[in-house]
């Protein structure tokens, strides 16, 4: 049985949240040598699926149909692409057939190639059998506050969004590099609709971040790229990073757009000196004072305490927090999950504490139609005030982190470590790019139905009893995560030197073996998660702590919160209470 969760079809043309956090550790940044992106895809409730596109032959001289992606600006039904349903149809796959339900309609076509690399989706195009992997971030931009504006919207003279770009590039691409010159290309000849973006790419070796807006009026679209520095960590949080452009510099690529049409609206003029790509197309920061800031603060101080980074700063432009960072040790695979899993806990901000919070110090902040949105600087919004943004936040769609390593053979090396849900309260589980199938529970989901079978709505069930009384049973889900993490990262360490002996033997063999080992583990990750939710009813029924053989052991609220409510006062007595 399933249960209607929403009532009709309500997030038909809603735009969507899109609020995300990413960051790249290079290798020499890394314990391992191994290149790590990771994301967290914050969509409330957007599509939750993995899928896996396999790899494919072409005819030669055929088309490619390029797709509208509802995570852009909300859902637009006459393409049948929306945020519960990513895309409908044969182009992408098995994963993506249902002959049942609306097919999704192409924006357009561009030349195809004779072989497409195989890679995993999800609202974004996130990792392929070559190790190119991909992180993502939305940004606000001086072309995109108005749904209206023809150059937000999709057409045939504006048919990418990044999520496309990268699905194109992970298809057609091996190196980050190749994958940069690839998207700006298709920004400068097809265009580009949409929202500001942010999307590092990597490979096992290098590192790269590529921007993009859509162009004012005629302009197709506007894109910079920067390298990463090895040794250095990329942290972006809803806002531009990239800022002076050198034409001299190696390690920068640029739209051929960019020059021309900063000077021609008056964004820009060569007195000016260097051109600030942050400040010459945004408005700077998103949403409310901070809400970027804050996060690549917190992520900055995580990785350098000894820089002493302050949260406070000038405006929305400040440069206080550089492109990139040396942190201070350098990062294993567990350190690069928990960079997610922060809510401010011990700083001034710590979301943890305070009223907010509730008696048990739950760290999520719902929000309402009080909340502010779009740019910083949209003089139409009337700021009253506003929440902390934290890493972690209650509608976060799913995270990952990629791992790529050079050491091996691409089909070994990558590793695509994922989770449902809030990353403080989900399990990262493994799926090699070698392996050629995704576990049923990752693959199912839809956000408008609560069902038992997937592996979405088994996380969010959890993360959402756990705010009954979040300091006890965070504390069992952090426990019970980070030893079945552990156990997962033995049992890749293990299936590392198993496959690769069956690669030096017969590469089909070892695809098989990790096909296998990604399926078993993330089947095992969901239906053990599945009964520790239901564990975890039975333990904190009714508001008491019930173990086995003892039921309904009190624990009330904590004195420090009662006494701020009106049990103090009442009644304690038969006296009607005076007014004060």
């Amino acid at each position: 049985m399933v249960f209607i969760i929403f009532a009709g079809l309500m997030l038909f043309l809603c735009p969507v949240c899109i609020a995300c956090t990413t960051t790249i550790v290079t290798p020499g940044a890394s314990e391992s040598g191994a290149m790590f992106v990771s994301h967290s895809d914050d969509g409330h409730l957007a599509d939750a699926r993995l899928m896996y596109v396999p790899a494919a032959d072409h005819k030669a001289g055929s088309s490619r149909p390029v797709y509208y992606d509802a995570v852009s600006i909300g859902e637009l039904p006459e393409y049948a692409s929306f945020t519960y349903c990513r895309y409908t149809g044969t182009s992408r796959g098995p994963d993506y057939e249902n002959p049942g339900a609306p097919q999704t309609e192409p924006l357009g076509y561009i030349p195809q190639v004779v072989h497409t690399y195989a890679y995993y989706d999800g609202n974004y195009g996130i990792m392929n059998e070559h190790q190119l992997m991909f992180g993502e971030c939305t940004d606000g931009s001086k072309t995109d506050t108005n749904i209206e504006k023809e150059e937000r919207m999709p057409g045939p003279k504006r048919l990418f969004y990044s999520a496309e770009l990268a699905r194109v590039a992970l298809e057609r691409c091996k190196t980050s590099k190749d994958a940069v010159k690839l998207m700006g290309d298709l920004i400068d000849t097809y265009g580009y609709y949409g929202t500001g973006e942010t999307l590092p790419v990597a490979d096992p070796k290098e590192a790269w971040v590529i921007e993009m807006v859509p162009g004012p009026k005629d302009v197709p679209g506007l894109w910079v790229a920067q390298k990463v520095p090895d040794g250095e960590v990329f942290v972006a949080a809803n806002e531009l990073r990239i800022r002076e452009i050198d034409p001299d510099n190696p390690n920068q690529l640029y739209s051929r757009h960019l020059y021309s049409t900063a000077e021609a609206m008056d964004w820009w003029k060569p007195e000016d000196g260097k051109l600030d790509w942050l400040r010459t197309v945004s408005k700077g920061e998103y949403n409310h004072p901070y809400y970027s800031l804050r996060r690549v603060w917190r992520l900055m101080t995580k990785l350098a305490p000894s820089r002493d980074f302050s949260p406070w700063v000038e405006d929305g432009f400040t440069k206080a927090y550089p492109f990139s960072i040396k942190p201070d040790k350098k990062l294993a695979r567990e350190d690069v999950m928990a960079l997610h899993r922060d809510h401010y806990e011990g700083t001034e901000f710590d979301m943890t504490k305070g009223v907010a919070a509730g008696p048990f110090g739950c760290p999520y902040r719902i929000l309402g139609p009080y909340d502010a949105g779009g740019d910083v600087s949209d003089p139409s919004k009337k700021l009253e005030g506003a929440w902390e943004r934290p890493l972690s936040v209650y509608y976060c769609t799913y995270v990952f982190v990629c791992e790529g390593r050079s050491s091996l053979p691409d089909p070994i090396g990558g590793v695509l470590w994922f989770g449902n849900g809030k990353p403080s309260e989900t399990c990262f589980t493994p799926f090699y790019v070698g392996a050629t199938a995704v576990a049923d529970p990752y693959k199912t989901c839809d956000a408008r139905y609560f069902t038992r079978d997937s592996a979405f709505w088994t996380f969010n069930f959890v993360e959402n009893w756990a705010a009954l009384n979040y300091k006890h049973i965070h504390r069992d889900i952090e426990s019970k995560r980070n030893q079945m993490e552990r156990e997962l990262g033995d049992a890749v360490r293990e299936m590392d030197q198993e496959a690769l002996a069956a690669y030096k033997k017969d590469p089909e063999k070892a695809r098989a073996l990790l096909t296998e080992f990604s399926v078993s583990s993330a089947n095992d990750t969901f239906t053990t998660w599945q009964a520790f939710g239901d564990l975890l009813v039975a333990k904190y029924a009714d508001g008491g702590l019930n173990y086995p053989g003892k039921l309904n052991i009190e624990m009330g609220y904590p004195k420090e919160w009662r006494d701020t409510t009106s049990w103090p006062h009442g009644p304690i007595k038969y006296d009607k209470p005076d007014k004060e």
